[in-house]
């Protein structure tokens, strides 16, 4: 008789086993890096000599540069890049003279890091694990932490909020991009037309079919999951940080989709830990 049966008449399914998001994504990013996906190509040589003389720029989101006056003074400061794998922010900040971890849950690309580092002689330490668990970490390690675009892919945003408070200093800054939640009402791949299609919060492992995720597996395409705002700056703000920026962005204009060419549909925040 199965747990759960009342009686040996009744006739019951097996639960369907419980999927492994951080597992399968794991796998789709690092097939990503193979594919050479744009978030994956590590930084060029004149981007490191730039940010060497001062001249810096990371993005949180595809297009707008991250403001200077968002992060700390750079020389010495400990930053944890979060989520943020692919050789293109870490390098950057360690070239401007920050001490820089990464940590992310592909080893492909937290490859693209230490590929970009043994280039340019920088010093870059790299931590593969979720982002909703910073343990590798003691409390209060960081001076600030950059997140660009990368929360979608976990179910549950709010423990990455409170483990990124866990490991800030007081005083020290969390910049982080998202998606804005309006961008999975809509069924958009690729379309000249949007159709609303999905309620939020939407979630690819919900809503998707079983063939449809064989495909992405097989594809190697990362499960997404919308956050509400709520969620993404209120969970911030029951963290207990303080929002102190935030600007919209969209898609870059060639790979854009169509809800970009009406709406950003990004946002990416500033936050403070106060001292």
């Amino acid at each position: 008789m199965l747990p759960g049966c009342q009686t040996p008449r009744v006739t019951c399914q097996m639960p369907r086993p419980i999927m492994n998001v951080r597992q399968h994504n794991r796998k789709a990013w690092d097939r990503l890096v193979e594919s050479r996906d744009q978030w994956t190509v590590p930084v060029g040589s004149e981007a490191i000599r730039e940010a060497r003389h001062g001249d810096w720029t990371i993005v949180l989101t595809p297009i707008k540069p991250v403001p200077h006056d968002w992060l700390p003074p750079l020389a010495e400061a400990e930053i944890l890049c979060l989520a943020s794998g692919g050789g293109q922010q870490a390098p950057i900040l360690a070239a401007a003279g920050a001490r820089v971890t990464v940590l992310d849950n592909s080893p492909k690309q937290l490859e693209q890091d230490q590929f970009v580092a043994r280039r340019e002689g920088l010093k870059i330490r790299t931590v593969e694990g979720d982002m909703a668990d910073l343990s590798a970490f003691p409390d209060a390690s960081f001076d600030a932490i950059v997140h660009p675009v990368s929360n979608l892919f976990v179910p549950d945003v709010r423990p990455v909020w409170r483990e990124a408070f866990r490991v800030l200093r007081p005083g020290g800054t969390m910049i982080a991009g998202f998606n804005n939640p309006a961008r999975y009402i809509f069924e958009d791949a690729g379309a000249t037309s949007l159709e609303v299609k999905h309620n939020l919060p939407y979630s690819d492992v919900v809503s998707l079919s079983d063939v449809k995720k064989r495909q992405n597996e097989s594809q190697g395409i990362p499960f997404e999951f919308s956050h509400s705002l709520e969620e993404q700056i209120g969970g911030q703000l029951s963290a207990g940080f303080v929002i102190t920026g935030l600007y919209e962005d969209r898609d870059r204009d060639a790979e854009g989709s169509t809800l970009s060419r009406h709406m950003p549909i990004y946002i990416a925040t500033r936050a403070s830990k106060p001292l």
